[in-house]
């Protein structure tokens, strides 16, 4: 476990059991489960604040998914994300105090008491620097409320340590959210800790009217408001060529044409003739075939002028085959990126669709439209003049 404290510790004697700042208004985003949308709705929240002309602020005190960033300091990639995009202007290491390696439990249990003062005296203070001179500051959560129990930090414990009110998050849906989002709030409630709302995510866009029907009623009974349904987008699920070169372990055999887009919205499997192939692509779509599919690769290049070709964002050649230099060549002409794997046809296929997609740096795509479902779908007078 890194405690990331040196570069932002005040001059202040003691551990800190609370932080000191007590003007800075805070919100803290906690989920019902994992891949509900936490951090979209955090980084939504964020953009759509600043847009507004507040001063935000971010902190994400328990990092569980680390990455290395400058000097060997230890960060959550989530942190790492949001300041790549916002650029907060805070030490990192004040938006990620604490970041849990593998080990950590077992370090923990072997000696509670003298790991337990620390994290907590690291989280104030790194909330006390990112919160200075704030006008709101987002604390993002580490998955549902109790994450983070077995050292005593749990989402509600760290909630009730920072004094603020906390919105959930949920996927769609009627039944299932909102019993989930019953046995999150018992836990927060236990800690005394309000809850100002509730997000549902990831909404069919049919059911949009339906789902604000019924899950308003079943939160009403819950005593928390529904502050906002985010429909499904598609494109923030859709993976772009880079990462799906990382999932199958592929190797690029063309380049990427700098500038066109890499969104895999539409995954065919070239398992046609090549004539009928064309009725299969619509915008940004990726084409998986077995790298001896000279004859379908020719019609590619063939109809390049005809055939929306720049609507293909790449083609992935299966079992380990490559089609003959002058093809790459003349697919490098027409801007179509070319990615070679070892796998067949099928687990390729089936590794991209199982892919769970998280935003990247790079999307700057998926950031402008994940603040405007935050902007146009969430209440935030009213979230804001809850906290």
């Amino acid at each position: 476990m890194a405690l990331n404290q040196a570069s932002f510790a005040h001059d202040i004697p003691g551990l800190l059991t609370r932080p000191i700042n007590s003007t800075t208004r805070r919100i803290f985003v906690a989920a019902t489960r994992q891949n509900d949308g936490k951090t979209t709705t955090s980084l939504g929240l964020f953009g759509a604040l600043l847009s507004l002309g507040h001063n935000v602020s971010y902190i994400k005190p328990v990092a569980q998914r680390i990455v290395e960033v400058e000097n060997g300091v230890e960060v959550d990639e989530d942190t790492f994300l949001l300041n790549s995009i916002y650029d907060v202007k805070i030490p990192i290491a004040a938006m990620s105090p604490v970041a849990v390696d593998s080990q950590f439990t077992r370090r923990y249990l072997d000696d509670p008491t003298e790991l337990a003062p620390h994290i907590a005296d690291t989280i104030c203070r790194a909330f006390d620097r990112a919160a200075y001179e704030k006008d709101i500051i987002i604390v993002e959560g580490s998955g549902h409320a109790g994450v983070g129990s077995v050292f005593n930090a749990s989402n509600a414990d760290n909630a009730k340590m920072l004094n603020s009110k906390v919105v959930i998050v949920a996927s769609g849906g009627i039944g299932k959210p909102v019993d989930e989002i019953a046995m999150n709030k018992a836990l927060f409630d236990s800690r005394g800790v309000e809850c100002a709302g509730v997000i549902l995510n990831k909404i069919v866009p049919e059911k949009m009217n339906e789902i604000r029907k019924y899950a308003s009623a079943a939160l009403e009974r819950l005593g928390v408001p529904l502050l906002g349904l985010l429909p499904h987008e598609q494109s923030l699920s859709s993976p772009n060529l880079s990462q799906i070169v990382q999932e199958i372990g592929g190797h690029w055999l063309v380049p990427l044409v700098k500038g066109k887009s890499q969104r895999a919205a539409n995954i065919i499997v070239g398992a046609m003739s090549a004539q009928h192939i064309f009725d299969y692509i619509r915008e940004n779509t990726v084409i998986i075939a077995p790298g001896d599919r000279e004859d379908l690769l020719f019609a590619l290049i063939a109809a390049a002028g005809t055939a929306d070709i720049p609507k293909i964002t790449g083609i992935i050649l299966t079992n380990g085959q490559t089609p003959p230099p002058r093809i790459l060549s003349m697919l490098s002409q027409i801007g179509v990126p070319v990615v070679a794997t070892e796998r067949e046809c099928f687990e390729t296929t089936r590794r991209i669709n199982r892919m769970i997609v998280k935003t990247q740096p790079g999307d700057s795509d998926k950031v402008s439209t994940i603040e405007s479902l935050i902007r146009t779908n969430v209440d935030l007078d009213r979230l804001l003049a809850s906290i």
